[in-house]
This record gives structure tokens, C-alpha cells and sequence, in this order.
């Protein structure tokens, strides 16, 4: 009866071990988006009261007015200065807009102050309804 259970429960593993299976999400890339860094103070109102608020903490946003399209992620507040964004990559699939970005710690040759810091970029695109994909 012990090796009949023992074998039921082999049997059962191998089914459940069987039915997974590793698949990597997204989609294949269409073409590059062309995207503009936008500078603090052309960031829309709306979109930069929200940014303002949450700011302290990691955040990805989104704001669209039929024209343009703005993609903003922050990373939260940092211990000095001196950090910055990169953005890697900014691409287009059949159902999304994917956008990659990087948090860069401060160089070495900058002159870096002790006060706490709240990096993020907006990147501004031509208008699009599709969702948009923060990957970093």
C-alpha cells in the first residue's frame, strides 16, 4: 500500500512538473520611438503635480493630451546627489510602448551634496493609446 501511494505521488509530481514550462512575456519589438527628455519646466502641469507628490518614492506615470504622449519614471529619494537617468531604450511592439531606464549613481569627478535627491525623467513621444511598459 506504501509503494502504491509513493508511486501515485511520483506520477502526480511528474504531471505537475510537466504542465510548466518557462515563457518570457512581451512582445517583439516593432520599431524605436522617437522620444524627447523633457526639461522640468515643460512638463504639463497636471503630470508635474503628480510627479511633486509622489516624488519620495519609486513611480511610473503617464499623461496624454491627444498630441503628445509624456512617460515618467522616478526612482525615489536618493541619500546625495549627483544621480541621474538614463534612458536605454524606448520601443514600440504590437500592443505596448516598452520604455527602459537606468538609475546612475553620481561620478566621481562631480562635486556631490550630503541633501537627499528625487531623480526622475519625462520623456515626451508622439501620441499613442497603447499601453506603456516600464521595464528597468
Amino acid at each position: 500500500m506504501k509503494r502504491l501511494l509513493i508511486w501515485m505521488a511520483a506520477a502526480l509530481l511528474l504531471c505537475i512538473l510537466a504542465g510548466c514550462s518557462v515563457e518570457k512575456k512581451g512582445e517583439k519589438k516593432q520599431n524605436d520611438v522617437e522620444f524627447t527628455i523633457v526639461d522640468e519646466e515643460e512638463i504639463p502641469k497636471e503630470m508635474a503635480g503628480v510627479i511633486e507628490e509622489q516624488k519620495r518614492e519609486p513611480f511610473q506615470i503617464t499623461y496624454g493630451d491627444k498630441e503628445y504622449l509624456y512617460i515618467g519614471q522616478g526612482y525615489g529619494e536618493q541619500p546625495t546627489s549627483g544621480y541621474s537617468i538614463s534612458v536605454d531604450s524606448c520601443y514600440e511592439a504590437e500592443h505596448a510602448i516598452y520604455i527602459h531606464t537606468s538609475l546612475l549613481g553620481p561620478g566621481m569627478e562631480e562635486e556631490i551634496s550630503e541633501n537627499p535627491t528625487c531623480p526622475y525623467v519625462v520623456v515626451k513621444v508622439k501620441w499613442s493609446e497603447k499601453h506603456v511598459v516600464f521595464e528597468s
